[in-house]
């Protein structure tokens, strides 16, 4: 049986405005810029995704520009019986910036400290 799941919370901040933020989000050169990996990004609902050199993946799962993106989010740390993990960032108006909260869960437990570190 694998590890329990487990939440976290992490917040950023960008100096894109809103939609900034989510055009380079959603887009395979912007996220590259973004994450410092190779990415790929079809950015329709459901579209796939894969960062960091291919050792992430996911399907979009919500996109609402300006206001909130929902993804599913695994590694190749990922055991073939774990569960994909989620990620919803919402994108909060500051000054000429966004903020970031970004809330990850159902992380297998023994792999959330590095992954809310790799998000800091």
């Amino acid at each position: 049986m694998g590890a329990a799941a487990v939440s976290f919370t992490v917040e950023a901040r960008a100096p894109a405005c809103l939609n900034g933020f989510c055009e380079a989000w959603m887009s395979s050169k912007g996220h590259g810029t973004v994450t410092g990996g190779e990415a790929e990004v079809d950015a329709r609902v459901r579209g796939k995704f894969t960062a960091w050199d291919g050792y992430i993946s996911g399907k979009n799962v919500e996109l609402s520009p300006g206001k909130k993106i929902v993804q599913t989010w695994r590694t190749t740390g990922f055991t073939r019986a774990q569960a994909d993990s989620r990620i919803e960032i919402a994108l909060r108006k500051s000054g000429k910036g966004t903020r970031l909260p970004l809330v990850h869960s159902k992380v297998p437990s023994d792999q959330a400290e590095d992954y809310r570190q790799g998000w800091e």
